[in-house]
């Protein structure tokens, strides 16, 4: 018997091919959307098409802000897992032009110890409408261990990046957020605002380079 393809089962209006998209990405057990995926992709390439992000429009670098969970992806390199064993977390303070991927354990044990990689990020504020890419300069990266008095035990080291590296920003909302990666992954994410990106993030002064990202993306270094 023959299988209807994905593409012809997409709802064409934007408003339902999102719900629908977000109804894929909540499924249970975290990684169950990976079931789903010719769908999944369908509904976000149609997505891409009728709600594309633009980062230059007004609120959107807060939209962007916060604490995302990886949901389902492309890519198929262990740090890209999502599964019911692991929360793969992206957080991102554009008004910082900071940011980190934090992989941990789900549930209580997860503010105990974690995988983490600090990057800069910068919105590039040239090209073509809509604006959507954000420059990526990671900085550091190793394992944070639990809180010991206002700050956190951790082992991290520099990080030496020998390519560019970016992330396009191609659909975006209060919810939801798809991106395209330089190395051509996919990747579909919800936001989680159960958790505080302030909680999360490493304070300023223990970054490895305060200064802001636009300072550094423009090789002041």
């Amino acid at each position: 018997m023959l299988q209807a393809d994905p593409a012809t089962l997409i709802p064409q209006d934007p408003g339902r091919q999102r719900q629908a998209l977000l109804d894929l990405l909540r499924l249970e057990p975290r990684g169950a959307a990976q079931r789903e995926e010719q769908r999944l992709v369908a509904l976000i390439v149609a997505l891409e098409r009728s709600m594309p992000a633009d980062l230059a429009a007004a609120g959107s670098l807060d939209l962007l802000e916060g604490v995302w969970e990886l949901r389902w992806s492309s890519g198929r390199q262990p740090y890209l897992a999502v599964g019911p064993w692991l929360e793969n977390l992206q957080l991102l303070a554009p008004s910082q032009g900071r940011g980190m991927n934090l992989l941990r354990l789900p549930g209580p044990l997860g503010p105990l110890a974690g995988i983490a990689v600090e990057a800069s990020i910068g919105v590039e504020s040239s090209g073509p409408a809509p604006r959507q890419r954000v420059q990526v300069r990671f900085r550091r990266g190793g394992w944070l261990g639990p809180a010991l008095g206002t700050g956190r035990l951790q082992l991290l080291r520099k990080v030496r990046q020998s390519f560019p590296a970016w992330l396009d920003i191609t659909v975006l909302d209060a919810e939801l957020r798809i991106c395209r990666g330089n190395a051509g992954t996919l990747f579909a994410l919800l936001r989680r605002p159960d958790l505080s990106l302030q909680a999360l993030l490493l304070p300023a002064e223990q970054a490895l380079d305060p200064r802001p990202a636009s300072d550094q993306l423009n090789g002041t270094d």
